[in-house]
């Protein structure tokens, strides 16, 4: 006996902890949209996405994001790009929203 508990007690307590731990770990997508200012976030599926400054394909590049990258984003979307911020744009097309996300 350790801390003066049965060696069967302490497993159950130390699987009931293993499974809370599992569940919190599993539960982190699903906060990661919710804690978004605005409930979206989008991640990237193009090789590499141009940031531009207008919601048009000739606006003047100002980021660029890699595959994968997740960022928040608005539910505003304007001749297919989706607005990430005031001043900054990303092709629609090339973003999808996370799991969760309400864009």
């Amino acid at each position: 006996m350790i801390l003066g508990l049965p060696k069967k007690t302490l497993i159950i307590i130390g699987v009931i902890a293993a499974v809370v731990v599992i569940y919190a770990f599993g539960q982190k997508g699903q906060a990661d949209a919710q804690g978004s200012p605005t409930g979206c976030k989008v991640s990237v599926t193009a090789d590499v996405l141009n940031a531009r400054e207008t919601a048009a394909g000739n606006g003047k590049v100002i980021g660029k994001y890699l595959r994968g990258a997740e960022f928040d984003a608005q539910p505003v979307v304007q001749n297919g790009f989706r607005k990430i911020a005031d001043g900054k744009w990303v092709a629609d097309s090339f973003v999808t929203p996370v799991s969760g996300a309400k864009c």
